[in-house]
């Protein structure tokens, strides 16, 4: 796998490289801004499988990474975008999933600490899955009206879509949750009714379910 970093801290970038790099991922470039990154990009002839970019860069620190993940998903659909963030920030989470919904990945800065669970995410948004941040998941659930088709979920099924969002297969939810496979398929069943999700693929419930929690569809 190959991915390319940008960061403007030295330290985190550095350390993003040697964790990923332990575990065999290819770094073809460590940058310390947006416009960098873009232009390594429109340079190389093999383009990264993943673009692990930090949503504050040069020279304002306001949304330059958030900006250039937005272009690269524009003129690099091929590339996956996983966006680093110093705290949660809903806007820029939807602002990522409102175009397209595969190979992308927002995620708090703190997960990469731990490395198994980090490095997992980028090998998910590498082949195309989705990443979101529980605790952006968390925070949105929290702030849920009382009218919208989320406040019909169970405790149970808010757990689920929690995981759900995260990324995990069925398996994955249950080896979380600590709960059996015909459980997991029953409350998703559910989630999929209760928040008027009818007539797609599973696949593609899976995600709307998610963007419902970030107001992207």
């Amino acid at each position: 796998m190959r991915v390319m970093l940008a960061d403007d801290s030295v330290l985190l970038r550095e350390g993003i490289r040697r964790l990923l790099t332990d575990h065999g991922v290819d770094i073809t470039a460590s940058v310390g801004d947006a416009e960098d990154l873009l232009k390594e990009l429109s340079e190389v002839d093999v383009l990264p499988d993943v673009c692990v970019v930090d949503v504050r860069m040069p020279p304002t620190f306001l949304d330059e990474g958030l900006r250039a993940a937005l272009v690269i998903r524009q003129r690099w659909p091929a590339v996956g975008v996983l966006v680093l963030s110093q705290y949660v920030e809903e806007r820029y989470a939807a602002e990522l999933l409102r175009s397209r919904i595969d190979g992308v990945g927002y995620l708090l800065k703190d997960r990469v600490a731990d490395v198994d669970e980090f490095v997992d995410a980028v090998n998910r948004v590498a082949v195309g899955g989705t990443v979101i941040d529980p605790d952006v998941v968390q925070q949105l659930l929290a702030r849920a009206p009382k009218d919208d088709p989320l406040a019909r979920l169970t405790p149970r099924e808010r757990e689920v879509l929690t995981v759900m969002a995260q990324g995990q297969s069925n398996s994955g939810i249950a080896a979380t949750l600590v709960i059996g496979h015909a459980a997991v398929e029953k409350h998703i069943g559910n989630i999929f009714t209760k928040l008027d999700l009818y007539n797609d693929s599973a696949d593609h419930r899976r995600v709307l379910a998610v963007l419902r929690y970030l107001g992207a569809t």
